[in-house]
């Protein structure tokens, strides 16, 4: 893949170990996407979700990819931009499982918050792990959350935004007549590319914001070190 005009800005090489990407919808299949086009390819899918015709307002799919599993249609968008990947990129079509180990940098992009704060509670304790990305977004605000995973106090902090459930989380989320989440692709794309471009300060200069909140829609971006 020619990366001439960002390798000199980030280098894929600096990236030792493999990004999990744990959920395929919206924000996973972005954030996917931005990592691809960075020239790294080590990457790991996961999700067992099919694609469904509504997914495609807010999610990197096409309407050939309606009834295919999430993890093969990202795949192959990777593979269209980067064919150089075809070894690398990985799938787990269960998703997330206990058995799975995970290392590296995790991008938890799941819709659900309990599952979120169930993986990071069961590797808490997982040094193979160099930091931690969540997004969380709704139809115009979003908020993105990243801990150094050797660092016990920004670990804490980020199991402590998560001290709620996911009906909690529903009940504040603006729904359709049809009891389906709304969400639109510019709040979407604003929140994983700042959760990209923090996991770009964190390889190149070990520099991380912990809490990053937006609103897509009245232009507002707030960003915390601590």
């Amino acid at each position: 893949m020619n990366l001439v005009k960002s390798q000199d800005y980030f280098n894929p090489l600096d990236v030792t170990k493999r990004c999990h990407i744990i959920g395929c919808g919206s924000v996973g299949s972005t954030v996917a996407e931005l990592l691809i086009r960075l020239g790294l390819t080590k990457i790991s899918l996961y999700d067992f979700d099919v694609v469904s015709a509504h997914n495609l307002a807010n999610q990197m799919f096409v309407n050939a990819d309606i009834k295919r599993l999430k993890t093969e249609a990202v795949k192959d968008m990777l593979l269209a931009i980067n064919p150089e990947a075809k070894n690398d990129i990985k799938i787990c079509n269960e998703g997330w499982t206990e058995k799975s180990r995970l290392d590296g940098y995790v991008f938890l992009c799941v819709d659900n918050i309990d599952l979120r704060r169930t993986i990071a509670t069961k590797n808490k304790a997982n040094m193979s792990i160099k930091a931690m990305f969540d997004f969380r977004t709704r139809l115009e605000d979003a908020q993105h959350y990243a801990a150094d995973w050797h660092d016990p106090k920004s670990v804490e902090n980020f199991l402590k935004s998560m001290e709620f459930s996911h009906e909690e989380a529903q009940e504040s989320t603006p729904m359709t007549a049809c009891h389906v989440e709304m969400g639109v692709a510019p709040t979407v794309r604003i929140v994983c590319s700042y959760g990209v471009s923090n996991f770009m300060n964190f390889v190149r200069k070990n520099e991380l914001k912990k809490i990053v909140t937006i609103d897509a829609f009245n232009f507002e971006v707030d960003a915390y070190r601590n």
